[in-house]
């Protein structure tokens, strides 16, 4: 089941608590350029990650069931055959929302998520989501706006 657009504006405009599991200390890493826009974009970002103790600035939790506060997502840098534990703890701490970035999904896990009235994005990047439905993606990366389509002519050569 793929979330609509209308599913995904509601999820990014209501839910702003996101524990990432896998959140990086490597600024060239995918899952630390993600937190930092959402940080920028007003997202609460709760780093899930063993090997540091904070991250981007935000105290960091070795695993999802130690995070004293409330989650709304749960936001998951994790292979698609490690997803089960994380939402089983997602489960745990009634998170609203289990998130599984580009590449991975793993359909048995969101059953079960959504068995316990948890949402499921899968093979999705909450970056490139909000972007795109709040303005702020194209090819430069510059805030224009306008979502097109067409490959700009810089590109066409």
């Amino acid at each position: 089941m793929t979330a609509d657009i209308k599913t995904l504006r509601r999820i990014l405009t209501d839910y702003k608590r996101v524990a990432v599991v896998g959140l990086s200390d490597d600024w060239s890493r995918p899952s630390n350029f993600v937190a930092k826009y959402l940080l920028d974009h007003g997202f609460r970002v709760i780093p899930v990650n063993p090997k540091y103790d904070e991250i981007l600035g935000q105290k960091c939790y070795p695993d999802l069931t130690s995070i004293p506060t409330p989650v709304d997502i749960v936001d998951l840098f994790q292979r698609a055959e490690r997803v089960p534990p994380f939402v089983d703890a997602a489960i745990a701490i009634r998170a609203k929302v289990v998130w599984m970035q580009l590449g991975i999904v793993n359909e048995e896990a969101a059953q079960k998520a959504r068995a316990a009235q948890l949402e499921v994005i899968m093979n999705r990047c909450m970056k490139i989501e909000y972007a795109r439905l709040f303005g702020g993606l194209n090819t430069a990366g510059v805030n224009t706006g306008v979502i097109s389509a067409q490959r700009p002519v810089a590109f066409n050569r």
